[in-house]
């Protein structure tokens, strides 16, 4: 699904994709059942970019809104997706954040939460490994600091840094 709808419109955000799906399938193990969604949630965590998806334009409560109503899909996987990577925050910066709060409750699973941000924000937008601090710099440079992407990040990197750091513990503390 995430394929049709990004593959030929949006390569780049396709390969990005992939790359957190890959890293997804690295860390599953470290959710026991949960494993598997938390691969399903990186393969389609930016399916909203899509722009036949692009209602609000705020990637995460478009995708939340197709997988839900086009694909009547399970409602823990739409809850990640519409709140991946602490986009509460960036809701707040675009005026959206009762109405992502209200229809996409967060997910009452800190290390599957904390996965998905792993995932995300230690992948490039190419697909390539980097680390949380440079994958911040990174959006920082290319959306501009005093844009809405850019005023969220900052605003979120203390609680993506802290996510990726549990993350990395976990897997340090996983036997080989």
């Amino acid at each position: 699904m995430a394929e049709s709808e990004l593959a030929a419109e949006l390569p780049r955000r396709w390969a990005h994709t992939r790359g957190v799906a890959e890293r997804a399938t690295e860390v599953q193990r470290l959710l026991g059942e949960a494993g598997d969604l938390l691969v399903a949630a990186a393969t389609l965590h930016d399916v909203g970019y899509a722009p036949r998806l692009a209602v609000t334009g705020f990637h995460p409560l478009d995708g939340a809104r197709f997988l839900r109503d086009e694909h009547g899909a399970d409602e823990r996987l739409v809850r990640l997706v519409a709140n991946h990577s602490f986009a509460l925050l960036e809701a707040e910066e675009r005026g959206l954040r009762d109405e992502l709060a209200s229809e996409f409750p967060l997910l009452d699973d800190a290390l599957l939460v904390d996965a998905l941000v792993y995932c995300d924000m230690t992948t490039t937008p190419d697909g390539g490994r980097t680390s949380a601090q440079e994958r911040i710099a990174e959006i920082i440079s290319r959306y501009g600091a005093d844009s809405v992407v850019g005023r969220f990040i900052r605003r979120a990197a203390p609680e993506i840094l802290s996510s990726v750091q549990r993350i990395e513990a976990a897997l340090a503390a996983q036997p080989r």
